[in-house]
């Protein structure tokens, strides 16, 4: 909206920006001018020479958005903040009877694609679902060793889940099975208060309790669409984290690796070397040869896969041939010196509803471990779930995920299941493998089927030291040295935080590294939250642009004028900072100029553009800042606030006190009046 009113603007000498090294550079420093619009002519433009030439500006009014009541505004609101994707929107000007359809292709993504099935992605997820098969099979058996239960849970884990995401699930490549940190995790919390050898009954009920309340957390989660809560852990954080739980998971098979029988419960570096060291009486050559060369073979193929992706069935099938050739040696061998997995049961999962345990005094556990496994596993299925989701070329939504995820383990809770999630190394070889939709862990939950119903007495004979070192294998790829050196040249604080949470893990505990973790993200929040970033602007010669002169070198400041940019919504909690921050610019400018015999400041510009957000405590700190500088006979104005900043200025007392000639529409608007007001008799 244009005001009526025009202002003759003046000329005025700025300060002339540091020359550059050449004329090249000068050319290639300077942006080419913009040009102005019809309405709105430039506010005394710039000469290279430091003069203003003498235009007329038309004065714009600053507007504020349609006026809304107050129950549509919190409506608005509420919708932006919990329903962001507007779900709704498809089931408009529909009939009922293709909004049931909706609702069903919406709860069940399994009708939305499964209708456009084809033999050709059948032959592609099928290939895909075995290639998984031979990777799960092997991994289920490890990962349930690492949690401290017994091998068959490991596999249980690998059927049901899978079945139950298939259906409600909107990745098409997420691989779903137990992972390493959500094992790690639970095996180390659990470990701390029930001993797995002492009370199993104990220990295997805790744990399906606990993958119910981390199923309940999740699907809660995604039901009240509250997945941002998951956000606050940061990735330099859970680099850190996953590094050093990772480390920390390769340690602990040092006891199998090594063949020692006597071996720490606690999880800390220190506690374990001290076993290793200590326990060297222990150690058994057999068990050191065998593991070593696995290992060696298993690091080999994965790297072989990594240098040339075609070839990743090499690495795929490397779990799954080890675990074979180990057990026909073991067999063949029948060394007491080497531990074997022993007997395990046949048949599909049996019930466990009646083992979830909700009184008690370790219920408080329970949940404790639920919580802690349930954030981290919904965190790392999301993000590979959205990983490959992007590579696709389609959207995954984080809500919907999040139930999936949470209803897939509140029922594998009831049928012998701990807590699984989407395993980025099964998704990765099942991508590589073609996947294309759901089925690929339809087929891989019928190959655990017949491992369950046929294939068990062959494990009989399997070393517990092939398993050790089919999770080093895994985990090893957790541990992100390059991604740390980026953080470092990058975001220092974000590397504090990186290895902050990985010598958490590391020397301390796993819980202790997720606190720290958790800890910083919040600790960076806040420290963006109460110290936002504001800068000193200055006109960019050649167009009507300010821009912060730290940051546009060939920017020149205004005589007399200090503009401040604020780059970040005003709260309670850096209401002050502003006028403080603000305060400490005007002193330095004013020795400024005094040192150069220049005309001291007389009005403070504040570039609102970047404000998104100002509460009551930020509307009382601009009136406090207006008062200050009134009594000092400066002038303070606004420029080109948002339209839920400009709103709440309207209909606030700081509206009243500034008053329309001191609210304009753009910076150079604002500059240019206020100087044709100084020169005015």
């Amino acid at each position: 909206m244009v005001a009526n009113n025009k202002v003759d603007s003046l000329s005025y000498d700025v300060e002339a920006p540091p020359p550059p090294a050449t004329a090249s550079a000068a050319a290639a420093a300077a942006p080419p001018p913009a040009p102005a619009p019809a309405s709105a002519r430039p506010a005394a433009p710039v000469s290279r020479q430091g003069t203003a030439s003498a235009s007329v500006l038309e004065l714009h009014k600053v507007s504020v958005p349609e006026r809304r009541t107050v129950a549509k505004a919190l409506r608005q609101r509420l919708a932006e903040v919990f329903f962001p994707d507007d779900p709704l929107h498809q089931f408009k000007n529909q009939s009922s009877a293709r909004r049931l359809v909706l609702a069903l292709q919406y709860f069940f993504p399994i009708f939305q694609w499964g209708s456009a099935y084809s033999p050709t992605l059948l032959r592609s997820d099928l290939i895909a679902g075995l290639t998984i098969a031979s990777l799960a099979i092997p991994q289920g058996i490890s990962y349930a060793k690492l949690a401290n239960l017994p091998p068959i849970i490991g596999l249980y884990s690998s059927f049901v889940p899978p079945l139950i995401y298939s259906l409600l699930g909107s990745s098409r490549d997420l691989a779903v099975g137990p992972v390493s940190i959500a094992s790690l995790v639970m095996g180390s919390m659990l470990r701390e208060a029930v001993s797995p050898d002492e009370q199993p009954i104990l220990y295997l009920q805790l744990a399906f309790t606990a993958t119910f309340f981390a199923g309940a957390l999740q699907a809660s989660l995604g039901f009240l669409r509250l997945g941002f809560i998951v956000d606050f852990l940061s990735k330099p954080t859970l680099t850190g984290f996953m590094g050093g739980a990772a480390v920390i998971v390769s340690l602990q098979q040092l006891k199998s690796l090594l063949g020692i029988v006597h071996f720490t419960s606690h999880m800390g570096f220190v506690d374990v070397m001290r076993s290793v060291v200590n326990r060297h009486d222990e150690w058994k050559w057999q068990t050191i040869v065998m593991g070593t060369a696995f290992l060696a073979i298993l690091l080999l193929t994965r790297q072989i896969s990594k240098k040339n992706p075609k070839l990743f069935l090499v690495a795929a099938g490397a779990p799954l041939a080890s675990v074979i050739i180990s057990t026909i040696l073991s067999y063949m061998w029948k060394s007491p010196s080497i531990s074997v997995i022993g007997i395990l049961p046949r048949g599909v999962n049996p019930p466990s509803a009646n083992m979830l345990t909700f009184s008690g005094s370790n219920v408080a556990l329970a949940i404790k471990t639920g919580v802690m496994t349930g954030i981290l596993s919904l965190t790392e299925g999301i993000a590979v779930g959205r990983t490959f989701a992007s590579i696709n070329n389609y959207q995954v939504d984080g809500n919907k995920e999040m139930m999936a995820i949470g209803i897939m383990n509140m029922a594998g809770s009831c049928a012998s299941c701990y807590v699984t999630t989407g395993s980025f190394s099964r998704s990765a070889v099942s991508y590589s493998a073609g996947c294309k939709t759901a089925v690929s862990n339809i087929v891989m939950a019928a190959m655990v089927l017949v491992t369950l119903l046929f294939l068990m007495p062959l494990f009989h004979y399997t070393p517990n030291v092939i398993l050790s070192a089919i999770i080093i294998t895994a985990v090893i790829g957790l541990i992100d040295v390059r991604g740390a050196a980026k953080l470092w040249k990058v975001d220092k604080l974000d590397f504090l935080a990186c290895v902050s949470a990985f010598l958490g893990v590391l020397l301390v505990s796993v819980q202790m590294g997720l606190a720290i973790a958790v800890g910083i993200s919040l600790f960076k929040i806040l420290l963006q939250v109460t110290r936002p970033n504001l800068v000193v602007e200055g006109l960019v010669p050649g167009t009507q642009s300010y821009r912060s002169v730290a940051q546009y070198r060939e920017a020149v400041r205004v005589p007399a004028f200090l503009v401040v940019g604020v780059e970040s919504a005003i709260y309670f909690a850096n209401s002050m900072y502003l006028v403080e921050r603000v305060l400490r610019f005007l002193r330095d400018e004013e020795e400024r100029a005094l040192k150069s015999n220049l005309p001291s400041i007389r009005s403070v510009v504040l570039d609102m553009s970047a404000v998104t957000a100002i509460d009551t405590s930020g509307l009382d700190a601009l009136s406090e800042l207006k008062k200050v500088l009134d009594k000092r006979s400066i002038e303070l104005v606004l420029a080109n606030p948002l339209g839920s900043v400009a709103e709440r200025i309207f209909n606030s007392a700081v509206g009243e006190t500034f008053g329309s000639d001191r609210l304009f529409f753009s910076v150079g608007e604002a500059v240019a009046a206020a100087a044709c007001k100084a020169a005015q008799p």
